[in-house]
C-alpha cells in the first residue's frame, strides 16, 4: 500500500478508537480533535458504518456498535 493509504487506514482506526473510548460523538468534535476537513469526516464515517462498526443514533452524533472488534494490545 502506498503512504496516502496508509495514512488514511491510521486515521480511520484512530476516529474509531475515539469514538469507542468517548461514547457518543458529533462530527463537529471530530473535525476539531482530529484536524481535519467535514468533507474528510464524513468519508472517514461512512467506511466505518459500512462495516457496521459505528451507527448514527441522532443526526451528526456516532457511536460504536457492539460488533466484535479485534484490537492488537
Amino acid at each position: 500500500m502506498n503512504s496516502t493509504t496508509d495514512r488514511m487506514l491510521t486515521r480511520i482506526k484512530d476516529v474509531y478508537l475515539y469514538i469507542l473510548d468517548n461514547g457518543t460523538v458529533t462530527t463537529d468534535t471530530l473535525v476539531e480533535e482530529f484536524g481535519i476537513t467535514h468533507r474528510t469526516v464524513q468519508r472517514d464515517l461512512n467506511v466505518l458504518e459500512y462495516n457496521e462498526l459505528i451507527t448514527s443514533p441522532v443526526r451528526g452524533k456516532w457511536t460504536t456498535t457492539a460488533k466484535k472488534v479485534k484490537l492488537p494490545s
